[in-house]
């Protein structure tokens, strides 16, 4: 699953492409704001069926939700991340509170930018940390 890039982000095409490459099955995170959560949603097109939320993300417009137990890495994105493993979302919880879902066995990965790497984030009760983090400039490594 992998989180379709915003302006101003680590563009996460080449990603997508290269797993559809691979023939791999994508997804995408479908934010349902009443609820507070995100479903992972197979996307097989990066123009076809997506459509531009009213906060500005991109999401898939339809699509079942895939079983969580089944996906094996989840890349997600940051405003910041530091050399523990953590990271800082837009405030909301919605990687933190997927990522904590008991069916999930999963890699965590953020792609980011290196400049958006700090020396700390702040860190929260509820915050999950990551097992990688990827940058434009270095691969870190947080968890064995």
């Amino acid at each position: 699953m992998v989180f379709l890039s915003l302006p101003g982000e680590l563009d996460t095409t080449p990603l997508v492409l290269r797993s559809w490459q691979s023939r791999k099955r994508v997804l995408a995170p479908k934010v349902r704001w009443n609820q507070r959560r995100m479903l992972p949603i197979e996307i097989r097109s990066l123009t076809d069926d997506l459509a531009v939320t009213n906060m500005g993300l991109r999401e898939p417009v339809t699509g079942i939700p895939f079983p969580i137990n089944m996906i094996d890495l989840v890349v997600v994105p940051g405003l910041a991340f530091d050399e523990f493993g953590n990271r800082l979302g837009r405030g909301r919880g919605f990687y933190d509170r997927f990522l904590a879902h008991p069916d999930f066995q999963g890699v965590t990965c953020a792609m980011g930018f290196h400049e958006q790497l700090v020396t700390t984030v702040p860190v929260g009760p509820l915050d999950r940390s990551l097992d990688m983090l990827v940058t434009d400039e270095a691969v870190l490594r947080f968890k064995s």
